[in-house]
């Protein structure tokens, strides 16, 4: 009978550790199309982290781009029951099905750098029209007039919305005339951008600046306004504060400003959100910012290293 009571125990208690060892460990997957960029990277690395010493399990899907395949990644976590998911950046309403799918299996979704749409618990980004307003105001004012090349993505929500910030203060500007526009390509925006601003210099020659929504495609448009030997005639602007934009700024090429968003401060933010929801509190913001400032060369050195 004694041996029978410890065994009960015996189990009793390998079934309170395992079901509190369940309950401690939570499964987040992370799903994005654009693991390759920089700055995207650098946020889900930073929520990896920040949720991994929270002993959440972190799983990162990347699609490379391509849309359908991050349709049926999102399927696929839903049905193995995780707890939370993820958007890395992407446009929620392409996955309105499977936002719904998610919620009603009670899997709540969270927008790192995406879009918001209802069915999302909230999305932790920067203000686009903000950070739009800084680069172009800034550009704008360095030039004072003369020919502009938009360099844009608008399958980006966020991305899409610096567009519309550029497109706005442009149509007010009657010594600003855009010249040029294309569309980067990701996964590749360096090397797209690059080739693209080739082509494009070919038939404008006199330009005097390039507005690039964010720091990828600046810095392909700047290796081939040197490769042309027009360092000195084209101005650049980006988005980002991404470190290569910053040491190029620093080191005089044409790139002369950039906005840098606080990745690392999104990753943080999205898992407080997180753990609200799983103590069963509600997000109450729906959208909420991280901060971001303008570098220029007065300033680049004091983030070179941050």
């Amino acid at each position: 009978m004694k041996k029978m009571l410890i065994l009960i125990m015996v189990l009793s208690l390998i079934s309170t550790v395992s079901v509190a060892g369940l309950a401690a460990t939570k499964e987040i997957a992370v799903l994005t199309p654009y693991l390759a960029s920089v700055t995207t990277n650098k946020m889900i690395q930073s929520f990896k982290a920040e949720a991994e010493a929270n002993g959440w399990h972190v799983t990162v899907i990347d699609t490379k781009g391509d849309f359908n395949a991050l349709a049926n990644r999102y399927e696929d976590v839903i049905a193995q029951g995780v707890d939370a998911i993820v958007m890395g950046m992407g446009d929620p309403n392409q996955l309105k099905k499977q936002i719904k799918m998610a919620n009603e299996a009670g899997i709540p979704v969270f927008g790192g750098d995406a879009g918001y749409i209802p069915g999302i618990e909230c999305n932790v980004t920067s203000n686009n029209y903000v950070l739009a307003a800084q680069n172009t105001s800034y550009l704008f004012n360095k030039i004072k007039q003369g020919k502009v090349v938009k360099l844009y993505h608008s399958a980006h929500p966020g991305v899409y919305k610096r567009e519309v910030v550029f497109d706005a203060i442009a149509a007010s500007r009657d010594d600003i005339e855009v010249v040029a526009e294309h569309f980067v390509q990701v996964p590749g925006p360096i090397e797209d951008a690059r080739k693209a601003m080739q082509s494009i210099l070919l038939a404008n020659p006199d330009i005097d600046a390039v507005w690039a929504a964010w720091d990828e495609p600046a810095i392909g448009a700047a290796l081939a306004i040197q490769q042309a030997g027009l360092e000195d005639k084209i101005v650049v602007v980006g988005i980002d504060g991404t470190s290569q934009a910053l040491e190029m700024i620093k080191k005089g090429s044409p790139i002369i400003a950039t906005v840098k968003q606080d990745f690392e401060a999104m990753g943080k933010i999205l898992v407080d959100q997180i753990k609200k929801v799983f103590a069963g509190k509600e997000v109450t913001d729906r959208i909420i910012y991280a901060p971001s400032v303008l570098i220029t060369r007065d300033n680049v050195d004091k983030y070179l290293n941050n």
